[in-house]
């Protein structure tokens, strides 16, 4: 376990006339992991890549993204997170940056964090250094949540706490060296903002404790590379039941034993779907495939590391 609250060491300033060429890039990563909702998060290896490609001495301060993958169909998390980082004083240049994405989008897999991400430490290129601590307080104003931001920002295992300040503290915990993840994505997307909206407005004072019970539970045997105690860690009654629903093949594979899989949880808001193993990937690959192949909806099955490296 490690806290992180003053955040990775500042880099130097970068002028704008040094950007050009200058890549950011940034992990996907899985969060809530079972029970712990808007809290845990893990940093994998699905990568957005912003390279800046020009700079423009115009004084406008604008951004233009050339996505490889063709038009978003929806906001530009780049750009908003970017021009909300931007000093409103003096002449900025505007930037024409190329976006390539590993990352899925509304699959759960925090697309829009590393967006977000992303355009806050292209506006550093611009401003100078802000430090991980104040661009996760930016992310999550945006975001409403820094259960993603996090790791993206930090690398590994993540939980977060909003003081009652506003401050975020941050903890990174150790992830077992030999633990994979194996990541479903279905053809169809979800919207973080419709998956909130199957979630009760209040909980019972049992599923509560439950919740807390089962975050304890999930930490501790991530220090113990205690699998059976993770399997238990993974049960969740806060976010999951409400949103099977919404998400084919979850209820199919929540259930499932087997001995090279250490258990499985919805990814974020969905519809992806992790399963954890403690080394062999073949059988959570193949039952993720079996749960979307009964669903009769086509998936990518991928197996991804945990991306360890913070932004320093």
């Amino acid at each position: 376990m490690q806290r992180v609250g003053t955040g990775p060491p500042a880099r130097r300033s970068l002028r704008s006339d040094g950007a050009t060429g200058q890549e950011i890039i940034v992990p996907a990563s899985i969060s809530n992991l079972g029970p712990g909702f808007d809290t845990l998060g893990v940093a994998v290896s699905l990568y957005l890549r912003v390279r800046v490609a020009t700079v423009i001495d115009d004084g406008r301060g604008r951004l233009e993204c050339r996505f490889a993958a063709g038009p978003l169909g929806g906001p530009n998390r780049i750009e908003e997170a970017y021009l909300k980082s931007s000093s409103p004083r003096g002449r900025r240049p505007s930037l024409v940056v190329d976006v390539r994405s590993e990352i899925p989008l509304r699959s759960g897999l925090g697309s829009s964090a590393a967006a977000t991400i992303a355009g806050l430490r292209l506006a550093e290129l611009i401003n100078g250094q802000q430090g991980a601590d104040e661009l996760l307080r930016r992310a999550t104003e945006i975001e409403g949540h820094p259960d993603n931001a996090a790791p993206a920002l930090y690398g590994g295992l993540t939980s977060c706490c909003i003081a009652e300040n506003g401050s975020i503290a941050v903890t990174k915990w150790q992830w077992p060296a030999k633990w994979q993840i194996v990541v479903a994505t279905p053809a169809a997307e979800l919207a973080t903002s419709v998956s909130r909206r199957a979630l009760p407005r209040r909980l019972s004072l049992v599923d509560t404790v439950f919740n807390l019970q089962h975050v304890a539970l999930l930490l501790g045997s991530l220090r113990t590379g205690n699998a059976q105690h993770f399997r238990e860690a993974l049960r969740d009654r806060v976010h999951q039941p409400y949103r099977e629903r919404l998400v084919p093949g979850l209820r199919r594979v929540l259930g499932v034993r087997h001995p090279d899989v250490i258990g499985f949880c919805l990814s974020g808001a969905g519809p992806s779907i992790a399963a954890f193993t403690t080394g062999r990937t073949t059988a959570a690959e193949r039952m993720l495939r079996d749960a979307y192949r009964k669903e009769r909806i086509a998936c990518t099955v991928r197996t991804v590391r945990v991306h360890r490296k913070g932004h320093a």
